[in-house]
């Protein structure tokens, strides 16, 4: 299945085919035996998902201390995380336990991305009818830490579990927030702050469920004009930086967009709850893989371009190093000049 995911196979066949032509190169590559598509599909079937989110889970770790340094926007001591879903539509036909519509089928990535080099530390598979609001309740709380989210993550009886653990968030308000104004703080207004309040909520049910103060800012975009309001329960940073801190919340817009275009997780080899969840996860694991690779032998090359060289060169027996290195494909062969044309117009 790893095998899958850094060649960009489209079936178990393909799977099943491509190994077969290779092998001879099986056995260096872990491979014990003939490689066949039904063993592969009772794999996915019968082996448990968690076995793989497990290891994914040591690979998380380690890659999170590769990357514990990496600036990422705001200059912060505690550690940052973004956290949003995205939904993966599935046939309805096919995933009959995915229901999310009348005739469509989903599930949702609840994910927990670590701003620090782009880690995701958490990932929840959920059906597609699951609110985003219920990811939280999965979610680890790290006391100390910010969690930057945006407006579908208001809910201010799960937001003040955040408050009780210590921890600190930055949501995207929504425009219809009753709250009374307690005081106003000086702001510079500049890069298109408007406010910052200490507010508390008024609402019948949100004063019960958030029954301490919150703060407000308002920001203005100096480009679009768009109208921002965020909320948070940390009264000490500047506005700007909070302000900052949610700007960095694209990051996980962009890994989203990232994992669908060059990762196998729009099309599974299984229809099985349980294949869905072991695809995912080891999408994740050859995602955090890719990244220790980069950081370990220190290339300049992008996370995509690495997934691509080792796309052809997975069975090659050259250094991985020489492979990805930016100058490997630079006059590496210096006869390679007084080849023949292949074509000669």
């Amino acid at each position: 299945m790893a095998f899958a995911q850094l060649t960009f196979r489209e079936s178990l066949r393909d799977i099943e085919t491509c190994l077969r032509a290779m092998r001879s190169k099986l056995y260096h590559a872990g491979f014990r035996g003939k490689v066949s598509r039904s063993t592969i599909a009772d794999a996915n079937e019968r082996r448990d998902w968690r076995i793989y989110a497990d290891f994914a889970g040591i690979m998380i770790a380690q890659a999170r201390q590769l990357y514990a340094n990496d600036p990422f926007g705001v200059v912060l001591q505690q550690s940052v995380y973004a956290f949003d879903s995205t939904t993966i539509d599935l046939c309805l036909a096919l995933f009959p336990w995915a229901k999310f519509r009348r005739r469509k089928g989903a599930v949702k990535l609840h994910t927990l991305l670590d701003l620090r080099g782009g880690i995701p530390c958490f990932v929840h598979i959920s059906h597609g009818k699951t609110h985003d609001t219920a990811g939280l309740d999965e979610l680890p709380i790290e006391p100390g830490a910010f969690y930057v989210m945006d407006r579908g993550y208001v809910d201010f009886g799960r937001l003040f579990t955040f408050t009780q653990k210590m921890a600190f968030f930055v949501v995207r308000s929504k425009n219809n927030l009753a709250y009374t104004r307690r005081a106003s703080h000086p702001i510079e207004r500049i890069d298109g702050l408007r406010s910052d309040q200490t507010i508390a909520l008024s609402g019948p049910k949100t004063s019960q469920l958030y029954p301490v103060p919150l703060r407000r800012i308002t920001l203005r975009d100096t480009e679009s004009g768009t109208r921002f309001v965020f909320l948070t329960n940390h009264f000490d940073l500047d506005a700007q930086v909070v302000a900052d801190l949610y700007r960095c919340r694209w990051q996980i817009e962009l890994f989203f967009k990232w994992i669908k275009q060059h990762l196998r997780i729009k099309a599974f080899y299984g229809t099985s709850e349980n294949a869905v969840k072991t695809q995912v996860w080891i999408a994740v694991t050859i995602y955090v893989l890719v990244a220790i690779v980069r950081r370990e032998l220190g290339v300049a090359r992008t996370l995509a371009e690495i997934l691509q060289i080792l796309s052809i060169t997975i069975f090659e027996k050259t250094p991985i190093l020489q492979v990805i290195s930016e100058g490997y494909d630079k006059d590496s062969d210096p006869d390679l000049h007084n080849s023949l044309p292949l074509f000669d117009f």
